[in-house]
């Protein structure tokens, strides 16, 4: 095990032995524990997460499932490409992803940031219940299942490009907002999406004229209360990849919420 992980303040010569093959920058390997996932399963890469007193960087990251299931209070930054469930039960701890995830992102997320540059999988956020997924690129089908907000918490989904179908199936609670950047023409969302929905809110990019809605949802074009509540979620996601949140802004947005005259919760058991 011990030629996978570097932790800062070792001896140069031993360090550089232990990441010879790794590339990235050196102030990166001295400033933070190195693990190099390449001949780690997802047990002994979690194990090794979880022992560690510091902030983490994995490298050679090879689709390990459950990378930072339920921590708290953590740093981590991954090179590659981490399996399913990555931040599944994430409860505070901070993660991003430098390349794709894979499905079930931020799966009953709790508390925390996970971040990443590139595209997910199927089935983001599923019953997340606070924290913040941010996405710079698309998301696959059914982002969002099951969202929901709890007492103070609420959480937060931004997609940078386009989602796929059943956007938003069940939403309970909590925001996403897609923004279709780069989309060249293509739809900012598949089918069948809000279906179910029955709390939270959802916001586009777009006009949606193209996009077919459920009876049970209410589909309208922002105001400004909706423009002021947008910018919190746009700021942040602007200043975590550089996008200038002016020109983001500067689009129609469409607001979809449960339609309290035709609701979806008068088909489920009250508690």
């Amino acid at each position: 095990m011990l030629e996978n992980v570097y932790r800062k303040g070792e001896n140069t010569a031993f360090a550089v032995f232990l990441l010879k093959f790794v590339e990235i920058p050196w102030e990166v390997r001295y400033n933070s524990m190195v693990i190099d996932a390449g001949s780690l399963d997802f047990r002994a890469l979690n194990d090794t997460l979880r022992k560690a007193e510091e902030d983490c960087r994995v490298v050679g990251c090879r689709g390990q499932r459950f990378i930072a299931a339920g921590m708290a209070e953590k740093n981590i930054t991954i090179d590659g490409i981490p399996g399913n469930a990555l931040g599944a039960y994430l409860n505070g701890a901070h993660i991003t992803v430098n390349g794709n995830g894979q499905d079930a992102v931020g799966d009953t997320m709790n508390e925390g940031t996970i971040i990443i540059h590139g595209s997910i999988g199927d089935a983001a956020g599923y019953a997340m219940r606070g924290g913040r997924i941010f996405v710079q690129g698309n998301a696959g089908y059914r982002a969002g299942i099951h969202m929901k907000a709890y007492k103070e918490k609420m959480p937060v989904m931004v997609i940078g490009g386009s989602a796929g179908s059943f956007l938003g199936e069940y939403q309970a609670g909590g925001v996403i907002v897609v923004l279709g950047l780069g989309l060249q023409g293509k739809k900012i969302v598949g089918y069948f999406p809000c279906t179910g929905m029955h709390g939270g809110k959802i916001f586009l990019r777009a006009h949606c004229g193209d996009v077919k809605f459920p009876d049970q949802v209410t589909a309208r074009p922002a105001k400004a209360a909706d423009m002021e509540e947008l910018q919190v979620y746009v700021r942040e996601y602007c200043g975590v990849f550089g996008y200038d949140m002016a020109t983001v802004l500067h689009a129609p947005f469409t607001v979809v919420t449960p339609d309290s005259k035709n609701p979806y919760k008068q088909m489920y058991v009250a508690n």
